[in-house]
């Protein structure tokens, strides 16, 4: 019995001797392992931080650059060629927006100069280019009038039905003249912008229906239009004809009348009829 006992002791000490042993060799090959993956995470931290010194570096030369240009002779400004107005619109969009050959080429901000140029009455529209080294390119479209907006004051309107100037007494006053629209009524853009469609139609007349015998348009508040021609005492009028369909057949109207002696005697000639145009005369 004794010997027994004394077998199963030594059996015990040697199992616990043999898992000691055993959990010692994991925590070594568990240290192994983490020394073998350290080499390569250390790599790639060293070289994203290579990399984001590089970058860094590259933006740093970049914006050392570009504080030299600004201050350096050779991009300053030192033309400016305005096409498409004349020599006084020039000098006063140069002086509204402060270009002097003090300042660079490259820290002009042309968003900004585009506002306050097109600020200026007689400019619809600005387009900026820098022409490098020592050039800025300020391309035009002037304001043209097509016809004169009789409302609270006298204002230029252009082809566009746009209002952009209020007439000023040393102003050119030769054109057609647009009457019967309130500026304050919420229809009064859509009205400009039939109006200056009738101008472009008859853009394309000469003689009498020219724009230059074109007296007056009139906008009435029940949406009708009147035209008066020079050397034509009758108001032509519609509401929602095409006045292009209609050009030609007003044309021989007018000519009849002419022929029969009867024009001096019409005061009226209503171009909203499906065929033809239907004419009024004076009494008596």
């Amino acid at each position: 019995m004794t010997v027994t006992r004394k077998k199963k002791g030594r059996s015990g000490k040697r199992r616990s001797v043999l898992k000691k042993q055993s959990v010692r060799r994991k925590r070594r090959r568990d240290w192994t392992a983490f020394l073998r993956v350290f080499p390569r995470i250390g790599s790639g931290l060293v070289k994203a931080v290579f990399a984001v010194l590089v970058v860094i570096g590259i933006s740093l030369c970049f914006v050392s650059l570009y504080h030299y240009l600004l201050a350096s002779p050779c991009m300053k400004l030192r033309q400016v060629d305005v096409e498409g107005v004349g020599r006084e619109i020039r000098e006063e969009l140069i002086h509204a927006c402060g270009l002097n050959s003090d300042l660079s080429l490259l820290e002009l901000n042309l968003d900004r100069l585009k506002e306050t140029m097109e600020r200026h009455p007689w400019v619809r529209s600005v387009r900026l280019i820098r022409r490098f080294p020592h050039t800025l390119v300020v391309q035009v479209e002037k304001q043209v009038p097509a016809a004169v907006v009789v409302m609270d004051r006298l204002y230029y309107m252009n082809r566009q039905g746009e209002i952009f100037k209020e007439v000023a007494r040393e102003d050119e006053t030769d054109f057609p003249v647009v009457t019967g629209i309130a500026r304050d009524r919420p229809e009064s853009g859509a009205e400009l912008r039939r109006a200056a469609r009738i101008l472009r139609t008859i853009a394309t007349e000469r003689g009498v229906w020219s724009v230059g015998g074109l007296s007056e348009i009139h906008a009435g508040p029940d949406g009708g239009i009147s035209l008066y021609f020079e050397g034509i005492p009758a108001r032509i009028a519609f509401r929602v004809c095409d006045l292009a369909s209609k050009m030609e057949g007003l044309k021989k109207v007018v000519e009849h009348l002419r022929r029969t002696g009867r024009i001096r005697r019409v005061t009226r000639i209503d171009l909203d009829q499906v065929d033809g145009a239907l004419v009024a005369f004076r009494q008596g």
